[in-house]
């Protein structure tokens, strides 16, 4: 799956003028709005991370190569790094954090902890955003459709087959 971040958001439309240093956004992330003044340059992972303390999504290569800060803005994947937080004013964001209910893990987490679909777990916040994208309105993807999925995503420990496992598991018993 290709991520392409201007799709989702114009970032002409959501810049500061010339010399503007902070603006204030407000965000919906994870269902709850937020609305606070945020310097211009802050990236959107560095916001939810330093601002909102939902570290679940990491930061790797800062370059949008990695994958490990995926977000999802207005239900679509998109880099968390290559996004200023300002460009996500109006918008919602849905971070790794609102996977789970409570004490009860969502199915692909479930999934991941079962079949082995990690070892450091680094890049895994982005892998479950990716991978929920993908099932969310669809069932029955096959192996190739998930690596394909995957391709934006690197993981240099598991070597994919725990991943692939995992979302193939979880396509399985995920009621949608």
């Amino acid at each position: 799956m290709d991520v392409q971040q201007e799709s989702v958001v114009d970032p002409a439309a959501a810049g500061p003028a010339a010399g503007v240093q902070e603006v204030t956004i407000r965000v919906t992330v994870n269902g709850a709005v937020h609305e606070r003044p945020v310097p211009v340059r802050t990236s959107l992972v560095d916001f939810l991370r330093e601002d909102l303390g939902l570290t679940g999504s990491h930061v790797g290569c800062e370059h949008g190569v990695c994958g490990a800060c995926t977000v999802l803005l207005d239900a679509e994947p998109v880099r968390g790094c290559l996004l200023f937080a300002v460009q996500a004013d109006g918008h919602e964001v849905t971070t790794v954090e609102a996977l789970a209910t409570g004490d009860e893990l969502h199915p692909l987490q479930q999934a991941f902890w079962e079949h082995h679909g990690l070892q450091c777990g680094f890049c895994t916040p982005g892998i479950l955003l990716t991978a929920y994208d993908l099932l969310r309105e669809r069932h029955g993807v096959s192996e190739a459709e998930i690596r394909e999925a995957l391709s934006g995503n690197l993981c240099r420990c598991t070597g994919y087959q725990g991943i692939v496992r995992s979302i193939q598991a979880a396509d399985e018993s995920w009621e949608r």
